[in-house]
């Protein structure tokens, strides 16, 4: 007997207090997936995933269950940002854990051994061809270098290269006597411009030979140098005018080839270890990740014909860390917005999920459907954003929603379309979001990245305003309960659009902004030091400017409510950050809380944090925009 399916009718709630399914338990749960490789020419599938503050090791062979490689140590790069964790050989893995040391540890039983010493940190290791050394990143007391240790730890680790500011993507020929790598000197971003180097290695213990630079200059970055399988070649990629490039060069000739170009290809390298590129094995064919619109896809380019193939992986929109076994298999970092982020493998068409970063619970229909947003702004630009309107199975609202307009860090990077827990937390309670891809982001474009230079606290706070009242006027929000939203750069954009825009925004959230230009030019760590000569300009010159943008000079001028929230650890804004602008919130009578989570660095981690900082968001919405007047 057919029986028809029953619908029940959405019950109608007020805008912002619909119960959700997405809690604050359910993120602080949730795994963060940060790299995968394939072990050598082995089946077996490495990679890194952290909770809580904590990173591990897991190993996965061929049609067997996987298992945790790296015990109870904390797997965890320590140069900059973070990133480059481990290398995966065909018989041991090397990896970088929270104490600055490099370890080794076996497939199979055994427990991980360290193989260099207790001092400095340590990044991006690269186990050699035949499974002998590993070349790798290390940084102390300020020097960073291209060091080398042998795979057992044995032996002393030599400094093989030195002389540059900062060193990324180092990588041997599969012949084990060439190694490639990137490297760039202050007050340069990696993004701003770098040197493209190759060496030539031997002895019996490998020794530098010789060494020339290929490509990158002060004004050009290349970024992510890989060998063929077969040694003969280099692919690269660089920036060509406002575009970028995938460029081959050919070892033997020193010839050099563009394979593909006028697409959007680089990442800011804002950590090591970063992979949009791979090898076929059979030395014929790429694969790479293009951006398109915030969405990215990946494709395959010949070297012979030039063609070059899209592969499908629908409904994925958002890919990261490609690796590819010597038998042709993707494995890769996969999301959508339905989709949380997942660890998968391709091949001849067939996907299949490895490890899942959530449980999976959230129904599509509790979930945004996040689309591509532009406005024009006061001066004639075009500007960016993702709209994520209100979404939850159950329940609607009459008239329009109130909106967060979110502000993303760096401020070189951008929000990509994805799976975002933080946004659908949101806008399953009813609020709409706004994510503002804003002048200085990247995938739109080298002038687009650019034109924040020695503009930064001002052409962000316009574009973040003018994004506000373009979603207004588009009728996708209440002009009266607007609230923005951000953290570091994004941070500093919210202090800024508060003090010139006083009364757009209902209420304001701001998690370890920057609230002192001079300072933070000063305090910051090593890898930003003069992140702010790009940003804002040198210093003693461009005092004015530094003094104009700074929003603790400015914090009388703040009126709505704020909260703010910091952690203790935080060395790239440090807590005297926030510790400033409170207290010149509480001098001037200005409804705010703060929130000073122990234990925290730069981005919140930890279960008990995110557990807090969602309740505390939460409450503060209803008090200062559901419940004001």
């Amino acid at each position: 007997m057919k029986t028809e399916k029953s619908s029940n009718p959405k019950e109608n709630r007020p805008y912002g207090l619909w119960p959700s399914p997405i809690s604050p338990e359910l993120i602080s749960q949730a795994i963060r997936l940060q790299d995968v490789q394939w072990a050598g020419a082995s089946s077996t599938l490495v990679w890194s995933e952290s909770h809580s503050g904590r990173g591990r090791l897991l190993a996965k062979p061929d049609s067997e269950a996987p298992y945790v490689l790296s015990g109870t140590l904390n797997v965890k790069a320590g140069i900059g940002y973070g990133g480059g964790e481990f290398s995966a050989g065909e018989n041991c893995v090397i990896f970088a854990e929270k104490d600055g040391r490099l370890y080794r540890r076996s497939f199979g039983a055994g427990k991980p051994v360290p193989i260099t010493p207790a001092f400095g940190c340590s990044a991006a290791p690269a186990l050699s061809p035949d499974g002998k050394w590993v070349l790798f990143v290390h940084t102390y007391e300020e020097q960073d270098v291209l060091g080398l240790v042998d795979a057992a730890g044995n032996l002393w680790p030599d400094k093989l290269v030195s002389g540059a500011d900062f060193y990324m993507q180092p990588v041997w020929s599969p012949k084990g006597k060439t190694i490639a790598w990137v490297e760039w000197d202050h007050p340069n971003m990696p993004w701003d411009g770098t040197r493209l180097m190759v060496a030539t290695l031997d002895g019996e213990k490998p020794a530098l030979v010789e060494s020339h630079q290929i490509d990158g200059d002060v004004e050009l970055p290349a970024f992510q140098p890989e060998f063929s399988p077969d040694g003969r070649y280099l692919s690269y990629l660089t920036n060509n005018g406002e575009m970028d490039q995938l460029v081959l060069f050919d070892l033997e000739t020193n010839k050099k080839t563009v394979l593909v170009k006028d697409a959007f290809l680089l990442k800011p390298a804002w950590i090591q270890g970063l992979r949009v590129q791979a090898w076929h094995p059979d030395s014929q064919a790429i694969y790479y990740f293009e951006n398109t619109q915030a969405s990215f896809q990946l494709k395959k380019v010949s070297l012979k014909t030039g063609n070059i193939e899209l592969i499908e992986l629908s409904p994925y929109t958002n890919l990261g860390q490609i690796s590819i076994s010597t038998e042709g298999k993707l494995a890769l970092i996969a999301q959508s917005p339905a989709i949380p982020p997942r660890l998968i493998t391709w091949s001849d068409g067939k996907i299949e999920i490895i490890s899942r970063s959530q449980s999976e619970s959230i129904s599509p229909d509790d979930l945004p459907q996040p689309k591509p947003m532009q406005w024009t702004s006061s001066d004639g630009s075009q500007v960016f954003g993702i709209y994520y309107p209100p979404a939850n199975s159950r329940y609607t609202a009459n008239g329009l929603p109130p909106a967060i307009v979110y502000i993303h860090g760096g401020p070189t990077s951008q929000s990509i379309i994805g799976y975002d827990l933080g946004a659908a937390f949101f806008t399953s309670r009813g609020y709409a979001y706004l994510v503002v891809n804003y002048r200085g982001s990247t995938g739109y474009g080298r002038s687009y990245m650019a034109a924040l230079r020695q503009k930064w606290g001002e052409l962000d706070v316009i574009d973040a305003a003018e994004g506000a009242k373009a979603l207004v006027e588009s009728g996708f929000a209440d002009h009266k309960k607007l609230i923005i939203k951000g953290g570091s750069a994004g941070g500093y954009t919210v202090l800024n659009a508060l003090i010139r825009y006083p009364g757009l925004f209902k209420a304001a959230l701001c998690s370890y902004g920057v609230s002192n230009l001079f300072t933070l030019a000063m305090d910051t760590h090593k890898f930003e030091a003069h992140y702010t000569d790009s940003l804002v300009g040198s210093l003693p010159e461009a005092s004015e400017r530094y003094h104009a943008w700074s929003p603790v000079f400015h914090a009388a001028k703040i009126k709505d409510p704020i909260a703010v929230f910091q952690g203790t650890d935080d060395k790239v804004v440090p807590p005297n950050q926030s510790e400033t602008i409170v207290a010149a919130l509480r001098a001037n009578g200005v409804p705010h809380e703060y929130h000073l989570y122990e234990g925290e660095g730069h981005g919140f981690r930890k279960s008990e944090t995110l557990l807090a900082h969602f309740r505390d968001i939460d409450r503060f919405l209803k008090q200062y925009v559901i419940f004001s007047a």
